[in-house]
């Protein structure tokens, strides 16, 4: 497979004349991630931001706000929307905010790790019958077969 190679002409029409200050990308970014962060997770001012999530539902739009990377893309558009000139730079723009959003996601440790499963363990039966074990046979064993 070949690489995916940028010509020059590419590369210099999308940094050419731009006018936009470094930090208003951090800006971006960090108005990006606080957004979708409150959406996603917190709960709001009076518990707003649950109740959009409970009205939401299981649908499209809870599932959307379920999802931190998904929805950071749908934070962002308004966002690049704002900031950006036109064309490629919006689009490079809008992907590069929601990935710095779920950058400084990732670094902020934010988000409650999952530990492993609870685990549990059965007290032993008192019956004498186990799932796993075979059931002691009814039938006693016949002391007048020998083997010949």
């Amino acid at each position: 497979m070949g690489r995916l190679r940028l010509s020059n002409d590419f590369v210099e029409s999308l940094v050419a004349g731009v006018d936009m200050p470094f930090y208003w990308l951090v800006v971006g970014v960090v108005a990006v991630w606080r957004i979708t962060h409150l959406l996603q997770v917190e709960d709001g001012p009076w518990d707003l931001v649950v109740r959009l999530r409970r009205l939401a539902g299981y649908g499209f739009w809870g599932k959307l706000l379920d999802c931190f990377y998904c929805l950071s893309l749908w934070v962002a558009f308004p966002v690049a929307w704002e900031l950006g000139e036109s064309g490629r730079r919006l689009v490079l723009l809008w992907l590069g905010l929601s990935g710095g959003a779920i950058l400084l996601e990732r670094l902020t440790g934010s988000r409650i790790e999952e530990g492993a499963a609870a685990y549990y363990e059965e007290p032993p039966n008192q019956g004498g019958e186990h799932g796993l074990l075979r059931a002691e046979s009814a039938i006693a064993p016949n002391d007048d077969i020998r083997p010949e």
